[in-house]
């Protein structure tokens, strides 16, 4: 083969290469900002990744008010029917290092947790489609816009697994003027939940607890 050709087979291939990729595997990234009152407080950076097998979030960012967070990383893995499969947390919470790692097959979880040098095993059975939802973070919700995306058009009833706590049951339903607004009613929470066609997380709203976050 003469050099020409073996550049005009490397062009090709670099041609080419991208368009599988993308094929195989579709991300999205962005930026939450955190509000307490009118006082920005922290961020969220996320990247939400869809490939043949499922789905994934992963989450980096900080709050410094109510209750100081840094989270080094957290990743919540799902099957293509959103049901949990996976979640790991690293960071400090009100200054003590945590670090929990779960594993999660049809509701049974596994968890074991890492505070202060000292570790924890303990299981739980939740529903089968309970959604993960750590305290104090935000991104994690973008599980139930991505799954609703606009379409909801009654309330329902969820389980929600406040990871690696309790159980808590919740309601949703679709706001009165916007299918893409969702209500999330916990027994004295409420938070509204506004997105996009793409099931895009683009703010979240606890009024009794003065929080918003909104997408950069």
């Amino acid at each position: 083969m003469t050099r020409k050709k073996i550049w005009c087979a490397i062009f090709f291939l670099i041609l080419i290469l991208p368009g599988r990729i993308t094929s195989e595997s579709a991300s999205e990234q962005g930026l939450l900002s955190i509000y307490f009152g009118d006082e920005k407080v922290g961020y969220e950076e996320y990247i939400w990744t869809s490939d043949a097998e499922g789905y994934t979030l992963q989450v980096r960012g900080r709050i410094d008010k109510p209750v100081p967070l840094i989270l080094d990383k957290l990743l919540i893995r799902l099957n293509k029917n959103f049901i949990p499969l996976e979640y790991y947390f690293k960071g400090t919470i009100s200054g003590f290092e945590q670090e929990i790692s779960s594993s999660i097959n049809d509701g049974f979880v596994d968890n074991r947790i890492y505070i202060a040098g000292q570790e924890q095993k303990m299981s739980v059975r939740i529903k089968r489609d309970a959604f993960l939802l750590p305290n104090s973070i935000f991104s994690p919700y973008m599980v139930l816009s991505k799954k609703y995306v606009c379409s909801l058009e009654e309330k329902i009833d969820l389980s929600a697994y406040i990871i690696p706590q309790l159980e808590e049951l919740f309601s949703l339903e679709p706001a009165e003027n916007s299918a893409c607004s969702l209500i999330i009613q916990f027994n004295t929470t409420s938070i509204e939940l506004e997105t996009d066609r793409t099931g895009s997380l683009k703010a979240l709203f606890i009024p009794s607890q003065k929080i918003k976050v909104i997408h950069n």
